[in-house]
């Protein structure tokens, strides 16, 4: 009886083992796919902040490219004609350098210049460099030239009179009413000899440097933009060039235009003007490279006639 008790208690040892052994292979079995799929589905700390320093370290390389497809707007105030037609025509050219112009067209020859200064335009194309420092001297402001890019002779127009060798005592001469532009109307009618001005003057010449005025002519100071306007009031009048085309003009019409060796041509080159900050912009070096280039100055031959001169 005895041997048997100790056998059945051998046997029921031996079950119970064989059972530990399997349920702890089991434990194993089930705990070891979780730790598998967990390492899948969750990085471990060093994978994630591997993974974050990857990250961080492409980000510049995404930013640096989608930066040198930006592109830039200039919004530019111009005269209707020349200056917004040629920049319609040099807007093309510079979308492929990504620069966008917002062509603002303007009338007067005050606007443009209290535009830049307000900071409501980031440039102007409408004016010449003895007008810009008057403007800056009367108003306190810092514009600047960023380039030169054509010249416009000023012509003699006729009105009640049609040639100069009618001119009668007492004409009425129409000129521009600010002192740059009078200046450069008075130096005008000094080489056509019809006045002589005090030795010198040059661009800084007004009516009280008059020294001779054989005819007696009678100088009317008028708006620039009203010149073409006021002809059949007066015998003659004196026009800036980009004016008299839009007022339908020619300057193969005009009874004298100035010498384009002359000291007007020298010093009266339309430009492209900015606050002085922003004399260096790329964008507008990038306009004013395209202004000066061929294609622009070939244009600018092809459409005015004479009435328009490329500087370069």
């Amino acid at each position: 009886m005895k041997k048997f008790e100790i056998a059945k208690k051998t046997q029921a040892a031996l079950v119970s083992g064989l059972i530990g052994v399997f349920a702890l292979t089991g434990c194993g079995a089930s705990d070891a796919a979780p730790q598998a799929q967990a390492k899948d589905a969750d990085p471990t700390p060093a994978a994630v902040a591997e993974a974050t320093e990857e990250t961080v370290e492409e980000a510049p390389v995404e930013e640096t490219a989608a930066t040198t497809e930006e592109t830039v707007t200039i919004k530019i105030g111009a005269n209707l004609t020349p200056h917004a037609e040629i920049l319609r025509q040099a807007a093309p050219i510079l979308e492929k350098e990504g620069v966008i112009l917002d062509i603002v067209e303007i009338e007067d020859s005050v606007t443009p210049n209290v535009g830049v200064a307000d900071g409501s335009l980031d440039a102007n194309y409408f004016q010449h460099q003895p007008y810009l420092d008057e403007y800056n001297a009367q108003n306190g402001t810092d514009i600047v030239s960023v380039g030169a890019i054509h010249y416009e002779p000023f012509g003699i127009y006729a009105g009640k009179t049609s040639s100069l060798e009618d001119i009668t005592e007492g004409a009425i001469v129409a000129v521009p009413n600010n002192v740059t532009n009078e200046a450069r109307a008075l130096l005008l009618l000094e080489q056509e000899n019809l006045i002589t001005l005090k030795e010198g003057v040059g661009v800084n010449a007004t009516v009280n440097d008059i020294t001779e005025n054989p005819k007696n002519l009678k100088i009317e100071e008028i708006a620039p933009e009203q010149l073409v306007r006021a002809l059949p009031d007066v015998d003659i009048a004196i026009i800036n060039g980009n004016y008299a085309i839009e007022g339908g003009l020619k300057v193969a019409d005009a009874l004298a235009v100035e010498a384009n060796d002359g000291v007007a041509a020298e010093t009266y080159g339309n430009i492209i003007a900015a606050k002085s900050e922003k004399a260096d912009d790329e964008a507008l070096k990038k306009l004013v490279t395209v202004l000066q280039s061929k294609e622009i100055s070939d244009y600018i031959n092809s459409t005015y006639g004479g009435a328009v001169v490329p500087l370069n």
